[in-house]
């Protein structure tokens, strides 16, 4: 199951309008969608069926082994058209994919405009907010080896949140939880989502 949601309501809705992926000769997805700012939509489907290179294509980070057809569109812009950088889209995955040579504040940093915080203070200040914001207040210069995976997978949150995506993908980030930790990192991350925007 993948989740995709926008979470900024001065945008517009996150349209999908005849797409399609394959793979050789074989199509993998075929999907039209308007999913509106605030909402979520679940694709779902068998393993292999396409639904993490769905994400992929809307991200901008599709393999060039894979052929897509139609048009993605975020609030009007065509995101296919758009480098990475420039799509404003976040993305979080089963993996909490923190970077080994940084530590827990240095990932949140990378996030960080400098608009957003031109100075280092000012960026300490956002950064130690948002990690008291998700119950780790004082971990910025703690390695993300020594977190537990409900710690990583709230720094790979805020990570996400502090890029203010226009649109958040969700690539089955709760799957490798606990299920005691599961349904609670995966209320914060929609809570958290839709409180930014």
């Amino acid at each position: 199951m993948s989740d995709t949601g926008t979470n900024d309501a001065r945008h517009g809705p996150l349209c999908l309008d005849a797409v399609s992926i394959r793979l050789g000769e074989r199509t993998l997805v075929r999907l039209s969608a308007a999913i509106e700012p605030g909402s979520v939509t679940t694709v779902m489907g068998p393993s292999g069926s396409g639904k993490s290179t769905l994400l992929a294509l809307i991200a901008g980070s599709l393999d060039p082994a894979f052929t897509a057809r139609g048009r993605v569109t975020l609030a009007g812009r065509d995101l296919l058209a758009l480098a990475p950088s420039m799509r404003r889209v976040g993305i979080l995955f089963q993996d909490a994919l923190l970077f080994p040579h940084l530590s827990v504040a240095g990932n949140l940093a990378i996030a960080l405009a400098r608009e957003t915080a031109r100075t280092g203070a000012a960026r300490r200040a956002v950064i130690e907010a948002a990690l008291g914001e998700v119950g780790l207040s004082g971990f910025g210069p703690r390695d993300p080896a020594t977190l537990s995976g409900g710690q990583a997978a709230r720094v790979a949150l805020q990570r996400t949140l502090l890029a203010a995506p226009h649109a958040l993908l969700l690539d089955e980030p709760f799957s490798r939880l606990d299920a005691s930790l599961r349904e609670e990192v995966r209320q914060l991350t929609f809570d958290k989502a839709r409180a930014r925007g």
